[in-house]
């Protein structure tokens, strides 16, 4: 017997990983991952936009006058 018991333990989110096995996945389940990795992949998107203007700014900034 253990003095902290497992079922008190919070059970970690499930995450999705690249080509894993979906054939038991619910169909409730898979509409879960589809919204979460759309909504990752817009906040990719704007992270890389911000980005490239930072790196742009930069660029201008310390361009060589010609």
């Amino acid at each position: 017997m253990s003095i902290f018991p497992e079922d008190d333990r919070p059970k970690p989110k499930s995450v999705h990983e690249i080509g894993q096995d979906l054939s038991m996945l619910s169909l409730a389940e898979i509409d879960e991952r589809i919204t979460a990795l759309k909504t990752e992949i817009e906040r990719l998107i704007e992270t890389r936009a911000r980005k490239d203007a930072s790196r742009s700014a930069a660029d201008a900034f310390f361009r060589k006058p010609a």
